[in-house]
């Protein structure tokens, strides 16, 4: 894996690798003969923050990192917090296990978000169903997560049994990356090092008043996975999902509300009591759960948000640049270095 530069002088063989780990500023790109500790380009910084599965170019001296190549998918959310700016979590996946748990934490309407998110990346979610042990009636919470996923394949697993993981492994094919999401204590974790064969992540119970879980892994790494089924990423527990951009993933996920919504009366129809609503006559004939209709407009009130915040961050973003070519000129009319 060699990039060439050339210069007008010379001409320099650049190590290319890819991003095995992220801790803090330092990233570690696993090049053809080994692993480097690296960190990144002040210039390139300003472009583009790299992320865990991104394919990279290193400098002459293999400490930076100066090129990140094209994604082909990107998983991005909203930055934590009151930032209006987004967070790559993970960049080049092919399929994303949403991790859930059957007891009190399996929860339709943050399922929906995931799959929102995935959608919108550009990679195939599916949904991983663990703990199956906990669970009185497993099948119910397979009905409950077919109606929520629509479509995507549904996999229920106990990553705790030997063999429990035979159809999770069913559904991998060679050469793909996978990245593992959901909330702490759900097991990915313990799916992680069920597929790698050997104990590399650290796992932690859930705590038995809530069923809530412990953080345990701590940043995201992709790890080669045994027999050649491929790349697998895992990730820290995420309690806070805001979605960034993903009006694509949105109709993705709820396409059957937004094909109910084509055949109402009205075009601009809002769905609250005009005559002929197709989408309030599915909900009162039991065709479509309200919870999930009330979660859609939930998730697009966030994200016409979400694009407001943007468009005045940009805005006042446009205001001080101009503010600064207006001060740099001032400054050079009055022949003062700025």
């Amino acid at each position: 894996m060699k990039n060439e530069q050339n210069s007008e002088n010379t001409s320099q063989e650049l190590v290319s690798g890819r991003i095995i780990c992220e801790t803090g500023t330092l990233f570690e790109v696993r090049g053809e003969d080994e692993v480097h500790r690296v960190a990144v380009g002040r210039s390139l910084l300003n472009e583009v923050r790299p992320a865990v599965g991104d394919w990279v170019t290193l400098d002459e001296n293999n400490e930076r990192i100066v090129a990140v190549e094209p994604r082909k998918s990107e998983i991005v959310r909203q930055a934590a917090g009151n930032r209006t700016k987004p967070q790559t979590i993970a960049a080049n996946v092919d399929v994303v296990f949403v991790v859930t748990s059957m007891n009190q934490e399996f929860n339709e309407s943050r399922l929906e978000r995931y799959l929102t998110m995935i959608w919108n990346a550009g990679a195939t979610p599916v949904v991983v169903l663990n703990k199956s042990d906990l669970a009185e009636d497993p099948q119910d919470f397979v009905d409950r997560a077919e109606l929520a996923a629509l479509g995507c394949p549904v996999v229920p697993v106990n990553a705790l049994e030997d063999g429990g993981l035979e159809a999770l492994r069913a559904v991998m094919e060679p050469d793909k990356t996978y990245l593992l999401v959901g909330s702490s204590g759900v097991g990915k974790s313990t799916i992680t090092n069920a597929l790698v064969g050997e104990s590399l992540q650290e796992t932690a119970g859930i705590r038995e008043d809530d069923d809530e879980g412990r953080h345990t892994t701590t940043n995201r790494r992709l790890i080669e996975l045994p027999g050649g089924i491929g790349s697998l990423i895992d990730t820290p527990g995420m309690r806070e999902l805001q979605l960034w951009d993903a009006e694509d993933g949105l109709s993705e996920t709820f396409a059957d509300i937004e094909e109910l919504a084509e055949t109402c009366k009205f075009r601009d129809c809002q769905h609250e009591s005009e005559p002929g609503c197709a989408v309030r006559r599915a909900i009162e004939e039991g065709d479509l759960d309200l919870r999930r209709f009330s979660n859609y407009l939930k998730l697009q009130r966030e994200l016409e948000f979400h694009d407001k915040k943007r468009d005045v961050a940009a805005t006042r973003a446009e205001h001080r640049k101009f503010a600064r070519v207006v001060k740099e000129a001032k400054a050079a009319k009055d022949g003062k270095v700025y």
